[in-house]
């Protein structure tokens, strides 16, 4: 695999989690994560050619991603749906079930965000959660490839043929993608997932993180790809972007803007803190360095970034981004609609079009000889 690679998969984000605003901190109804709201951003997204789009999962806010991605495949036609699971909400034989499903349904348009946090209502340890994830992904891993699943582990204990969990997806099923900043985290996407998600910081903590986890994954005789979640403000000029990035926060109220950022089920983690600590070396105008802007995360928990400016400079981060190995974005901004037609308008024709699935050979030319594809009835 190549450090710098001339495409790159370029994906948007699916605000189903109560994510979009017009202004930080006004909570506006019109923007609320409604289906009609949320499948028209998809859309529009599908129509302009992104590649791929995140789907998140929360409990406190929005809607469910597994049922939002299920209603989306009969109105789309070409996007992907990257789909986050939370490990351990559903039982891992019935989440292979339900991929298996999904992935039928999309004809392969289907990745998974792994997620390691702690459930609705309950709390486990880190260690212990890790140790849940690596499990539910192991399984997961066998329904994919082995004809049996045959798993005996501290959570999980059970013998199940594979058949009913067969993806459409093939060489290894659905590409997971993981996001994470501690070393059990950092570990279990070295050894089990292909992308590995960041959030934005400075080049030089992105070049460390990549070269950590290149590190630890060839421990385990692995490459992992690698991804930037980060949201963008572009406009024709430099000065009306930073000025739209001012008007964002605006109206911001700052003990609000923390309540909001508190509602996240990550809202206390290390990535969390480490996006704090990015702002707080900022400048007086929450610039952490040229083009970075680090406002967002006054009044939103994760991502708490944006690229800022016209389309040259826009264009010229995520290079920068990509010559340390960077091979996938996923992009947002406020608000969603507005800001996924003017990124596809500006930078999004600039880029070679990239889909990961597909240059990984996971999305087979024709439907498999699956159960739930061209397989004959038993």
């Amino acid at each position: 695999m190549n450090d710098k690679t001339e495409g790159a998969e370029i994906s948007w984000f699916a605000p189903i989690c109560d994510g979009d605003d017009q202004l930080l901190g006004l909570r506006d109804d019109q923007y609320k994560s409604s289906w009609e709201n949320t499948s028209k951003i998809i859309k529009t997204a599908d129509e302009l050619g992104y590649a791929n789009v995140l789907c998140p999962s929360s409990y406190q806010v929005g809607q469910d991603t597994l049922s939002f991605v299920a209603a989306m495949t009969s109105i789309t036609q070409n996007i992907n749906f990257l789909a986050a699971i939370r490990c351990g909400e559903l039982h891992p034989p019935m989440l292979a079930r339900t991929i298996a499903t999904l992935d039928h349904m999309l004809k392969g348009r289907l990745t998974l965000n792994i997620i390691s946090s702690n459930l609705p209502g309950m709390q486990m340890e880190s260690l212990d959660r890790y140790a849940r994830s690596r499990e539910v992904i192991q399984i997961l891993k066998q329904a994919w490839t082995a004809d049996e699943i045959n798993f005996k582990g501290d959570f999980y204990n059970f013998q199940l043929p594979t058949a009913p969990v067969k993806p459409y997806q093939q060489n290894g099923g659905p590409l997971l993608y993981f996001g994470g900043y501690s070393e059990a985290g950092v570990d279990l996407c070295a050894e089990f997932c292909d992308v590995y998600l960041m959030w934005p910081d400075t080049l030089k903590k992105i070049k460390g993180l990549i070269d950590n986890m290149k590190q630890k994954a060839a421990h385990y005789s692995r490459e992992v790809r690698f991804g930037l979640r980060v949201h963008v403000i572009v406009r024709e000029t430099e000065r009306e972007a930073q000025e739209y990035a001012h008007r964002l926060i605006s109206k911001l109220d700052l003990k609000l803007g923390t309540e909001i950022k508190n509602r996240a089920q990550d809202a206390q983690s290390l990535g969390v803190a480490m996006q704090s600590e990015l702002r707080a070396i900022s400048d007086k105008d929450f610039y952490a360095e040229p083009n970075l802007w680090t406002g967002i995360g006054l009044a939103r928990s994760g991502c708490g970034a944006a690229i800022v400016g016209n389309p040259d400079q826009v264009y010229q981060k995520l290079k920068s981004y990509m010559d340390l190995g960077v091979s996938a974005f996923i992009l947002s901004g406020y608000p969603h609609q507005k800001e996924c037609e003017h990124f596809a308008k500006y930078v999004l024709p600039r880029f070679e079009k990239t889909h990961l699935p597909q240059l990984m050979g996971r999305v087979p030319s024709s439907t498999p000889v699956t159960p739930l594809g061209l397989a004959s009835r038993n």
